[in-house]
């Protein structure tokens, strides 16, 4: 009777000692795979910011007819900033020369 006592124990503590084995390993890959998808999501948001700032999200879903009058109004802008910085550098140069 005291053998099977003996064996009795020693599966009870495999058995809670496999179940802790378990949990431990269940619990590390349930931490790697978080750590994983949380380094693909900074890298995708790493890949979008740059595309957030320039603004080019916006062009790549528009049709050839859009891009080509959104180039146009676009260099239409950049001529009216460099007329307006002209401007301004003209008001700056003659403040210079009062002074």
């Amino acid at each position: 009777m005291s053998q099977y006592r003996e064996s009795t124990t020693g599966s009870l503590s495999s058995l809670i000692s496999g179940a802790v084995l378990g949990a431990a390993g269940l619990a590390w890959w349930l931490f790697s795979e978080a750590e994983r998808r949380q380094q693909s999501r900074k890298q995708r948001a790493m890949l979008y910011a740059p595309r957030i700032q320039d603004g080019s999200e916006a062009l790549e879903t528009s049709s050839p007819l859009k891009k080509k009058e959104t180039s146009e109004q676009l260099e239409q802008r950049v001529e009216q900033l460099n007329a307006a910085i002209a401007d301004v550098r003209k008001q700056l140069e003659d403040l210079g020369d009062r002074n």
